[in-house]
C-alpha cells in the first residue's frame, strides 16, 4: 500500500486502522440495510403462492433479470414457467426474515423456491441471480443452447456480466449517486472502469447481433437490465451522459431491439417500485395481473371505493 501523508487522504487526516470497525452512520443512502454479519434479524414465514415457481425479489436489475426469463419463457409457451413474484423491499429490511434466508442465506434479491422440480422431490431453492436463469434455462430447455462452443460462449458473457456489473452498481453508481459526499478519485476511478466495460460490449456487438451470437439468450437477459438501461440514461440519475453513453453505437442498438421485446417489457415492470404507476406491477400471481393490478389500476380502483 502506497504511503502517504494523512494529511492528503480524504477525509483530510484520515488514517487507516490496523483493525477495522463498523461505523452505522458512514453507509450513505443504505446505510439502514448495511452491516457486516449474516443471518436473519427477524421471523418471517415466505408467503407461497398457486404456482410451482415462488419468486422473492424486487425490481433492481438483478431482479429484472429473472422477471424477464420468466416471461421470456411463458411467451415461449412454456406454462409450467406460471409464478408468483413476491415483492422483497430490502429498504425495509425484508431480506433478513428468516424464511428469506432459508431460500437465499446470502440475503440478497433474487431468491426461486421451485416446488415443482424434475426430480419430484422436495422444493429447490435457487439463489444469485445467474443460478437461477441457468436453472430455468436447463430446466425447460430454452435460452442457453446445448452446441458445446455456444453454450460455452452464452455461459461466458453470463458469467462476464456477474462479475463486471459489482464495478458499475457497487462502484460507480454507489460513488456517483449514493454515498454521502462527492469523492472525485472514486468517480474517475469506477467511471473508467465502466466505460471500458461498455466499449467491451461496443466492440462485441459490432460483430454480433445478441451476445452470444445470432440467438437471444440468458446472457442478454442478464447483461440488458444492467447495461441496457445504462444505454438509456436510466441509471443513477444523470448517469448516462455523464458516461456518454450515446457513443456506443453498437451497445445503442442492441439495447434497442430487446426494448421492443413484449417479455421485456412485462419483465421490467413486475416488483417494479419507481417510474410510472403504469409501469409497476409490485406483485404478480397471474398473467392478468400486467392488465388489471398496475399500480395505476390499483389508484383508480381506490379512488372509485372512496
Amino acid at each position: 500500500m502506497t504511503e502517504q501523508s494523512p494529511a492528503d487522504n480524504f477525509p483530510a487526516g484520515y488514517e487507516v486502522p490496523k483493525v477495522w470497525t463498523w461505523d452505522k452512520a458512514n453507509g450513505g443512502a443504505f446505510a439502514n440495510i448495511n452491516r457486516p454479519i449474516a443471518g436473519p434479524t427477524h421471523d418471517k414465514e415466505l408467503p407461497v403462492g398457486k404456482h410451482p415457481l415462488q419468486l422473492y425479489s424486487l425490481g433492481t436489475p438483478n431482479g429484472v433479470k429473472v422477471t424477464i426469463m420468466l416471461e421470456e419463457l411463458l411467451a415461449l409457451g412454456h406454462k409450467g414457467a406460471e409464478y408468483d413474484a413476491w415483492l422483497i423491499r430490502i429498504g425495509d429490511g425484508d431480506q433478513f426474515g428468516s424464511g428469506f434466508v432459508d431460500v437465499n442465506p446470502n440475503s440478497k434479491i433474487p431468491a426461486l423456491a421451485d416446488h415443482a422440480p424434475k426430480d419430484g422431490g422436495e422444493p429447490v431453492r435457487v439463489f444469485e441471480s445467474a443460478s437461477i436463469l441457468v436453472y430455468l434455462a436447463e430446466k425447460f430447455g430454452a435460452f442457453l443452447p446445448s452446441e458445446l462452443r455456444a453454450r460455452t460462449e452464452t455461459l461466458n458473457w453470463l458469467f462476464w456480466q456477474m462479475g463486471s456489473a459489482p464495478f458499475l452498481g457497487g462502484g460507480f453508481g454507489h460513488f456517483y449517486a449514493y454515498a454521502p459526499m462527492k469523492i472525485k478519485y472514486a468517480i474517475d476511478r469506477y467511471a473508467m472502469e465502466v466505460k471500458r466495460q461498455l466499449d467491451v460490449l461496443d466492440r462485441h456487438l459490432a460483430d454480433n447481433r445478441y451476445m452470444a451470437g445470432s440467438e437471444y439468450s440468458i446472457a442478454d437477459m442478464a447483461i440488458w437490465p444492467w447495461y441496457g438501461n445504462l444505454a438509456l440514461n436510466q441509471s443513477y440519475g444523470d448517469a448516462g451522459n455523464f458516461l456518454e453513453v450515446q457513443s456506443y453505437s453498437h451497445v445503442q442498438r442492441w439495447t434497442a431491439e430487446i426494448a421492443k421485446r413484449p417479455a421485456v417489457k412485462r419483465g421490467r415492470m413486475v416488483n417494479r417500485l419507481s417510474g410510472e404507476p403504469s409501469e409497476q406491477l409490485h406483485e404478480r400471481h397471474d398473467a392478468s395481473d400486467f392488465e388489471t393490478k398496475t399500480e395505476d389500476k390499483i389508484g383508480q380502483d381506490q379512488t372509485v371505493k372512496a
